[in-house]
């Protein structure tokens, strides 16, 4: 049996199995991807997950937990 499968030159997943969805952003907390492009990774073509993968980092802003709560606020 050959292994020549699991050596193509594809772009990986970027899942980093952190699965949890983003209740108002709608995407992966993980990985960073929506769950239509999860859904599709595996039949993506290697110019879409490029794409995906580029544009991942700019989706970090959208999850970012406000800091200092309530109690920063009144120190303004």
């Amino acid at each position: 049996m050959s292994d020549e499968i699991w050596k193509r030159a594809e772009i990986e997943s970027p899942c980093v199995k952190l699965c949890v969805v983003h209740p108002e952003a709608r995407i992966c907390i993980g990985c960073l991807r929506s769950i239509d492009e999860i859904t599709m990774w595996s039949r993506l073509s290697p110019d879409s997950r490029s794409a995906i993968m580029a544009d991942l980092p700019s989706r970090a802003p959208l999850i970012a937990k406000r800091r200092g709560g309530r109690a920063a606020r009144l120190q303004g």
